[in-house]
């Protein structure tokens, strides 16, 4: 199968994938330590960033899942913008989602933030770009060139102006669908995620 049908990473070059993904301390960076699971298992080079780590059981869980396929975990994140820059293919913000509330202004996320603000590499964020409100979009957060709404788009990713946007929703149950009144979009084949 193509890597992109576990996670949409198309434009990134096979001949070194190196992929850092930044991860927060609640639902959303616990999401970013599957997707590394993920990238790895697809052949990608993906490097942790999860500096606040949740006491949660299942969270511990998936960062030893991470650790035991030899995934790396950085102790910092460089602030030299440029490291990054060198070191890696893209980034995976999965530091902020849907249950931020204000979490940005408080450590460790604000310095990530700005540090993610100023990184040239394409950005890939999970459900909720890291600093955006949910409901009325961009507020100062960061622009990322990819957007991976989870279950269903959220009313932010109306404001969404960057180079892709796909849905990952295919796992949903009919009853939550109806519940909510979501119309997936049509999933190609077996296919995981598709773009909008």
């Amino acid at each position: 199968p193509r890597p992109s049908q576990a996670f949409p990473l198309p434009s990134l070059p096979r001949k070194a994938p190196t992929v850092l993904v930044v991860c927060g301390p609640a639902q959303n960076g616990a999401i970013g330590l599957v997707c590394a699971r993920h990238l790895r298992i697809f052949d990608y080079e993906p490097t942790i960033f999860y500096p606040k780590r949740s006491p949660d059981p299942l969270y511990r869980d998936f960062t030893t899942q991470c650790e035991k396929m030899d995934i790396p975990f950085l102790s910092y994140l460089p602030t030299e913008v440029q490291l990054i820059n060198d070191a890696y293919n893209a980034v995976v913000d999965a530091v902020l989602g849907a249950e931020a509330e204000a979490a940005e202004g408080r450590e460790p996320c604000a310095a990530i933030l700005a540090t993610l603000k100023h990184i040239r590499i394409p950005i890939v964020s999970l459900d909720v770009p890291s600093g955006w409100d949910v409901e009325s979009g961009s507020s100062g957060g960061i622009s990322p060139d990819v957007l991976v709404s989870l279950a269903a788009p959220k009313e932010c990713a109306r404001r969404f102006l960057g180079r892709q946007h796909f849905v990952a929703g295919r796992f949903l149950p009919y009853d939550v669908q109806k519940k909510f009144e979501l119309n997936p979009p049509e999933y190609p084949g077996t296919e995981c995620v598709v773009a909008l």
